[in-house]
């Protein structure tokens, strides 16, 4: 399991990466084009939409990884371990459904979406292909959260860390006032 899922982080933040890159890029170039010589990329707007959205949702998977999503830290950190891992087991728990949940109503959407034969505006594409990245990429993320999950299980109430970003920036400005980093 902890191969697949360096690999499910991995493609995700390769696909994170690159789609809010070239998402950049592409907006950029569009902008350029259209105040700077008075043409416009017609297509240009809504591939960047997609680019953005894949780029974002493989990010937030890429995110669930590190652990990088908004945390109940000061709940955990002002209980005993002992609740605290309860707390978080408890939290990881509906953040796997919800996430199963989206991912298999995202495949039922698409499914709908194939059946319709729905194409895309500007590019005129079939739309199942964008929106191929919610069934994916949450279904990627509950993965990830359950390969976090059962690490947590696995781990004892004792050796339990919290990551606390405040008190971390806290230290690295008085490592950095102290001339340390």
């Amino acid at each position: 399991m902890n191969l697949l899922t360096k690999l499910v982080v991995g493609i995700s933040k390769i696909i994170g990466i690159f789609g809010l890159v070239t998402g950049v890029l592409l907006t950029f170039i569009n902008v350029v084009a259209r105040y700077g010589f008075s043409y416009s990329i017609t297509w240009a707007s809504e591939l960047s939409v997609y680019l953005f959205l894949w780029g974002i949702f493989f990010g937030a998977t890429y995110c669930f990884k590190l652990d990088a999503h908004i945390f109940i830290g000061f709940l955990v950190e002002s209980v005993k371990k002992k609740l605290a891992k309860k707390i978080m087991i408890f939290t990881k728990t509906i953040s796997i459904i919800f996430l199963g949940t989206v991912s298999y109503y995202g495949y039922e959407y698409l499914l709908l979406v194939i059946e319709l034969e729905e194409t895309s505006i500007d590019l005129e594409i079939p739309m199942w292909i964008p929106y191929l990245v919610i069934p994916i990429s949450f279904g990627l993320s509950a993965y990830v959260v359950l390969d976090s999950l059962i690490k947590l299980v696995k781990t004892p109430y004792t050796e339990i860390s919290f990551n606390n970003e405040t008190k971390d920036l806290l230290e690295e400005v008085q490592k950095k006032s102290k001339g340390l980093v």
